[in-house]
Order: C-alpha cells, then structure tokens, then sequence
C-alpha cells in the first residue's frame, strides 16, 4: 500500500507528519519550507511515529487552503490526495518546489518570513538565500564588480573551507549588506555554494569552479 510505504520512510527532506492542523499558521510554514526547496507532502492524520490517527478531511482541507492563500506569500499551490486507511482518513498535500520563490509564511504577530526545508525541519531563510532566490528569478542575470572585496573572498576560500557571513564581514572590513550582496552573487552565479547546518548557513567554493578560467572571462 502506497501510504504505509509512504509512512516507513519517517519524515525527511521531502516529507513530514502532522497529527491534526490546529493553526494555518503552522501549516504554512512548513507549505513555504517545500515550495522554497526541493517540494514535498505533508501526510496530515499521522502521528510522529508513524501511528495512523485520522483526520476530518473537509475541516483539514480548509485550513490547508487557508495556509496556502491568506497566511502563504506568494500563495502556494498545492495538490491533496485522501488516503482510507481503517475508516480513517489521511489527507496527503503535494507541493512542488516552486519558481515563484521566495515564499513567506505569516505569524500570530502579522510578519513574513520565508523558510526552507533540511532534512525533516523547517528552517528559517537568512537575508542571502533570500536574495539569491530574487536575483535567480531576474531576466537579464546579474552583473558583478570583481573588486577587492570579491577577490579577498576567493582568497580566504581558497585556503579555508568555508566562511560564514558574518566571518566574511568582518575579516574583509565590509558592511554585513555588502557581503550579503557578494556572497548571493557568488551563488548565483555557481562560485559559491551554501552549507545548510543545524545552527548556522556557511559558505564554500562549489566544486566545479575554475577560478583561473573564471577571472580570465572576467578580464577578458
């Protein structure tokens, strides 16, 4: 059965339990978590550990759409399938990863914040992934300075693994909006690549990136 095989999985990066939905609120979150990364289902009526407790379906659907269109920015479109499991009821709700990003999900207190998914929790977006989702949606691309503040990046990364924004703003003697603005450049266009941690988002050289070729273009 589709489902069980579902449930044995546990949650993970694409997938998380919800027991019932007492707040759109809370929902949300995890609805703008998939759509900002890689999509996945929400298997509402199951418990953490995996016990089937079942849903009222109409009530449950209702407060999902509430989710995706009131407490949901850009609002987030969602698929849902019912599941039969011992007269009970499972509601599956699919979200594909979305190319509106990014998504913001509202709090009790009115705020949007935007959120992403790692491994089986819902993380919150810092200021550079946001960013970096704005400048992928961008038409003509983006264009880069190659100035001293973007070489002492590659330099430092060259010899060291990995930096953290703050790191990066404070040893390069920049503003923390400037090596915002260098580090989503970076990502974007595939020099950098984000560590998602459990604490905090690092940053390291992606491993395709030829530097050489890279600055001889950059001159050129």
């Amino acid at each position: 059965m589709r489902l069980m095989k579902m449930i044995l999985e546990g949650e993970h990066q694409t997938q998380d339990f919800k027991y019932c939905i007492s707040d759109s609120r809370k929902i949300a979150k995890s609805l703008v978590a998939f759509a900002n990364t890689d999509g996945g289902r929400l298997l509402i009526g199951v418990k953490d550990n995996g016990n089937i407790a079942g849903v009222r379906s109409e009530e449950e659907y209702y407060m999902i759409e509430s989710a995706a269109k009131i407490f949901s920015k850009p609002e987030i479109e969602f698929s849902s399938r019912q599941h039969f499991v011992d007269n009970k009821v499972v509601l599956e709700i699919i979200v594909e990863s979305s190319p509106n990003k990014p998504h913001f999900a509202k709090d009790e207190d009115g705020k949007w914040w935007a959120y992403y998914r790692h491994h089986d929790e819902n993380k919150l977006a810092n200021k550079v992934m946001i960013e970096v989702w704005h400048k992928q949606k961008r038409p003509k691309g983006i264009f880069i300075n190659y100035s001293k503040d973007e070489k002492f990046l590659l330099d430092y990364l060259s010899k060291q693994p990995n930096i953290t924004q703050s790191a990066y703003s404070r040893k390069a003697g920049i503003t923390y909006r400037e090596a915002e603005r260098i580090l989503s450049d970076f990502i974007v266009l595939g020099i950098l690549k984000p560590m998602l941690g459990d604490k905090q988002i690092r940053y390291a050289l992606a491993e395709d990136f030829d530097r050489e070729s890279w600055e001889q273009s950059e001159s050129a």
